[in-house]
């Protein structure tokens, strides 16, 4: 089954402002680590991060059919997605360890930042 992990953060600075150099790179290694771990495992389907909502855009169809873009949907929001993943695993309890295993991602001086995350399964189209 296939699962969507996503990372939401608070809005506000984005992501690691304000962090120290040694807190990036503590972080940067954990989730490089847990992207070789899903390589490993078979498990790994994509994994990115996302820009911050000042740079996302809103995307409709004009009546001509050509793309009217404004500014992104974040207006009212408190939180947004900072990143996500796509992995395979068996079940969902598999997905949910995953999950608790990215909480776990290390902050400023090395503590655990027991972050939320949404784990949705992904569809499957009608046949």
């Amino acid at each position: 089954m296939k699962f969507m992990v996503q990372m939401n953060v608070k809005k506000g600075p984005y992501q690691m402002e304000g962090w120290s150099q040694e807190d990036i790179k503590r972080m940067v290694g954990f989730m490089n680590k847990v992207n070789a771990d899903l390589k490993a495992a078979g498990q790994f389907v994509v994994a990115e991060g996302l820009v911050g909502p000042d740079e996302a855009r809103l995307v409709k169809a004009n009546e001509d059919g050509s793309p009217s873009v404004t500014d992104g949907p974040f207006a009212e929001s408190k939180e947004f997605i900072a990143g996500f993943w796509i992995i395979e695993v068996k079940d969902a309890n598999d997905a949910y360890r995953f999950a608790a295993k990215v909480s776990l991602c290390p902050g400023p001086g090395g503590k655990p930042l027991h972050m939320p995350l949404e784990v949705r399964a992904v569809g499957q189209a009608p046949a």
